[in-house]
């Protein structure tokens, strides 16, 4: 759903307020002053914003494999973000997932079915900055992790 309503993105914009300011409630001392540095959403930068849902009442592919591992509709969701990031990046634009929100409050501002689940609230424009290094890492919040460390084999 693109979102374009100025009334939709301030109401966004104030879910993010509340979940962000809950968010950094939850840390405290160095990590809460780290916190409040973060960039975590380009929501009045970003000229195209789009909310991403999975119908979980979606009739299409007869439910093949749904009825055993129903979060397969949310993981293709997933999927088809991750393209879209890419295919994005490729063309030098970037897109923000925006994570911090309050997802029934977006769904009802957005007026979307009950059936219809929230999967991505994202933020897509022309980068601000460029950098080689992921945020978190540079901002000290969270270092690469080794590969070796999340691949098992058995």
């Amino acid at each position: 759903m693109l979102v374009e309503s100025a009334a939709c993105r301030e109401a966004v914009k104030c879910s993010f307020v509340r979940a962000n300011e809950s968010a950094r409630e939850g840390y405290s001392g160095e990590k809460r002053v780290q916190y409040a540095r973060l960039k975590l959403e380009g929501l009045e930068d970003a000229p195209v914003h789009l909310a991403v849902f999975a119908d979980e009442a979606a009739e299409e592919g007869s439910r093949l494999g749904r009825r055993t591992m129903p979060e397969t509709l949310q993981y293709s969701v997933v999927a088809a973000v991750q393209t879209l990031w890419l295919a994005a990046r490729a063309e030098g634009l970037g897109l923000g997932w925006i994570s911090i929100l309050e997802p029934r409050i977006v769904c009802r501002v957005l007026e979307v079915p009950n059936t219809w689940k929230l999967i991505a609230y994202l933020c897509i424009g022309w980068p601000v900055e460029e950098h080689l290094d992921p945020e978190l890492h540079r901002h000290r919040w969270q270092e690469r992790l080794d590969v070796a460390r999340v691949i098992f084999t058995r």
